[in-house]
């Protein structure tokens, strides 16, 4: 019996190379297809005939000619970013954030609400009316809507299921199944600070930071770990939940079954409460008035950057990061924070691992989440193309 020998099958190998001439489009246009080929190694006939699929499929367009480099002058192609949409939406403890991009981030179209809603029917009731609103907006495009991103503020599971979100009275939920079967598209559902420290390494202060914190400071605290490079889950995938670090022993308690947790101290809703004697109820008075120069307000938000710094310092001493992000809607106070963060951070953390430390602010402020989740959903729709499972809108 003579051996077999394997062959690749042609059309697998016809969207492996076309995901290879797109991902190169993606990284380094505007570029010819003769420069496509010399990134790739693929050779000029099978570049033409890849881009001209790209092209049947609206992915790519032709944007003009480019610099000749001794003869005919070049077509440059770029990557058709309005091919389709995305939708991406952090929903918090008493907001909820909602953005409409095209496929390479651009915020097209922001919602943001006030809400007090607790129970997962109320919230999901007000989730699906936030994406309904943003899709309306989307204009006519080849792929339409293709995917949506929803960070929480609780653990999630690997299915996209709310398991518990401490500052908040929701059962558990299967948030991606449900919206998925809502709007017909993919659906991607993480912690909303995994999407924070997502949005800022794309689109902010993270960008190039392989070893990173990210520090979600809204009403609760909640962090996205990326180290070396990748987030970091945890064995069964529900890391990152340092907010719950007990930073007072005999502290009160707190909603997610322990005591003195450090969100108790340094979150937005300690600033809140701490507030409150002062004649303040939002954030935004708070900011008002310490814009003011009203002393006890500020002694207020310097005492909340210190315990900022108690966490940091604790972090840290932990992973030893290259950088400390601090985002979500507390970060809009950095000009009173960081003083005494880092009057803390010195005084608490080891000198190793605090001498290159670098703690940043939010550049996206407390979008970071809801960029992250826009964006994610967009990737999953480039990875679905290059695989060949993607098809035109029949309208278009």
């Amino acid at each position: 019996m003579k051996p077999t020998t394997a062959t690749g099958d042609p059309a697998m190998i016809r969207r492996i190379n076309t995901g290879i001439a797109l991902e190169a489009v993606l990284k380094h246009a505007p570029l010819s297809r003769a420069a496509i080929s010399e990134k790739t190694g693929l050779n000029k006939a099978t570049v033409s005939s890849l881009v001209q699929d790209l092209l049947d499929q609206q992915l790519v367009l032709e944007t003009g000619q480019g610099q000749s480099s001794g003869g005919r002058k070049p077509v440059m192609l770029v990557f058709n970013k309005r091919a389709g949409h995305t939708i991406g939406v952090d929903v918090g403890a008493n907001y909820i954030l909602g953005v409409l991009t095209d496929l390479e981030g651009a915020v097209l179209k922001e919602i943001r609400r006030p809400h007090e809603a607790r129970s997962a029917a109320s919230i999901m009731k007000l989730l699906f009316a936030l994406i309904e609103e943003l899709a309306a907006a989307a204009e006519a495009s080849p792929y339409g809507l293709v995917g949506i991103g929803i960070g929480l503020p609780g653990i999630v599971d690997e299915t996209g299921a709310l398991l518990f979100a401490p500052n908040m009275d929701w059962e558990p939920t299967e948030v991606a199944r449900l919206t998925e079967a809502r709007f017909g598209v993919p659906v991607r559902v993480d912690n909303e600070a995994n999407f924070g420290a997502l949005g800022e390494q794309v689109f902010g202060a993270g960008s190039g930071i392989r070893h990173l914190v990210y520090v979600s400071a809204g009403i609760g605290i909640g962090t996205g770990l990326v180290l070396d490079g990748k987030l970091y889950r945890g064995f069964t995938g529900h890391s990152g939940e340092l907010g719950h670090l007990s930073v007072d022993y005999a502290g009160p308690p707190c909603r997610c079954g322990n005591r003195g947790c450090w969100e108790l101290y340094a979150s937005e809703q300690a600033l809140l409460d701490n507030a409150l004697p002062l004649g303040c109820r939002t954030l935004d008075e708070i900011l008002e008035k310490a814009n003011a120069g009203d002393k006890a307000i500020i002694d207020v938000l310097e005492r909340t950057g210190a315990m900022l710094g108690v966490g940091i310092a604790t972090i840290a001493n932990v992973f030893n990061p290259e950088a400390v992000l601090i985002g979500n809607r507390l970060s809009r106070a950095k000009r009173w924070l960081e003083g005494p963060l880092a009057r803390e951070l010195e005084s608490r953390a080891l000198p190793y691992h605090r001498s290159r430390l670098r703690v940043l602010f939010a550049e996206l402020g407390d979008a970071s989440a809801v960029r992250g989740a826009a964006h994610l959903a967009a990737s999953a729709f480039l990875d679905r193309v290059k695989a060949g499972r993607t098809q035109l809108l029949s309208t278009h």
